[in-house]
């Protein structure tokens, strides 16, 4: 990522992310003390970066602590240690044929009781590593947004009290909206996102909280984004007075 050094403005979003090689980075440094705008730039990205984080955790399903917890109710116990009084000795050939019973009812049981833990953990595993895949598209795709080296960043906040920041990359042709504090939408609505062509809002996405999206169309000629609360599925154009509506970086 070599640059000019009158090109030192551009590498905000880089810095904050630490994607500058060691001889950009102490240049950058020296600049940044000297340089407010991108002091502010540098912290605002390092904010947004934090939010992305945070959003991408994900949680273990409330069900899976249940299908575990019953899954192991099927596995046979040892037995308590310690004395324990002693049965009388059924003649040998009874315990031959009890022991042969049991053995076999039990094998039965743990191949079973295996064979299932297996298919739920196979499956569990499956679901895991494809929803793994899928966030790890998702940092790339907004990773390559924000360190562009002509990535901008414009903050605002919605009318229901959520900070919101949107960062744009015409090198891209990308942008990605981050929300913090998002209330909870009530049931069968959604927050929907907007871009702004020309006073025609076209959808852009969905934002179920809080967290980080990549901006859905073209926003190389779009002048804001809009939020607007819409039912479960979205709208083809906003139903709602708008939670926000802000201007793109340029």
């Amino acid at each position: 990522m070599n640059q000019h050094r009158s090109d030192s403005h551009t590498l905000t979003a880089a810095y904050a992310l630490n994607a500058l090689d060691p001889g950009e980075h102490e240049q950058f440094t020296d600049h940044l003390s000297r340089c407010e705008e991108c002091r502010q730039e540098v912290a605002e990205f390092q904010a947004t970066a934090s939010r992305l984080a945070a959003a991408v955790a994900v949680p273990p399903p409330p069900s899976m602590k249940r299908r575990t917890l019953a899954a192991v109710d099927g596995v046979r116990q040892l037995p308590p240690r310690g004395s324990t009084p002693v049965a009388p000795v059924p003649p040998r050939g009874a315990l031959r044929r009890k022991a042969g019973r049991f053995v076999v009812a039990a094998s039965v049981a743990a191949a079973a009781l295996f064979a299932g833990l297996a298919a739920w953990q196979h499956q569990e595993g499956r679901h895991y590593e494809q929803q793994a895949r899928q966030i790890e598209q998702r940092l790339d795709d907004v990773g390559t947004v924000l360190a562009a080296p002509d990535a901008r960043a414009a903050h605002g906040r919605t009318s229901n009290g959520a900070s919101a920041t949107v960062v744009t990359s015409a090198v891209r042709d990308k942008a990605v909206f981050t929300a913090g504090g998002l209330p909870a939408p009530a049931a069968g609505t959604t927050y929907q996102l907007w871009l702004d062509h020309d006073g025609t809002m076209r959808p852009a996405g969905f934002i179920h909280q809080d967290g980080t999206v990549l901006i859905d169309g073209d926003t190389a000629d779009a002048a804001a984004i809009g939020l607007t609360l819409e039912p479960t599925g979205g709208s083809p154009r906003p139903t709602t007075a708008p939670l926000l509506l802000m201007d793109l970086p340029a």
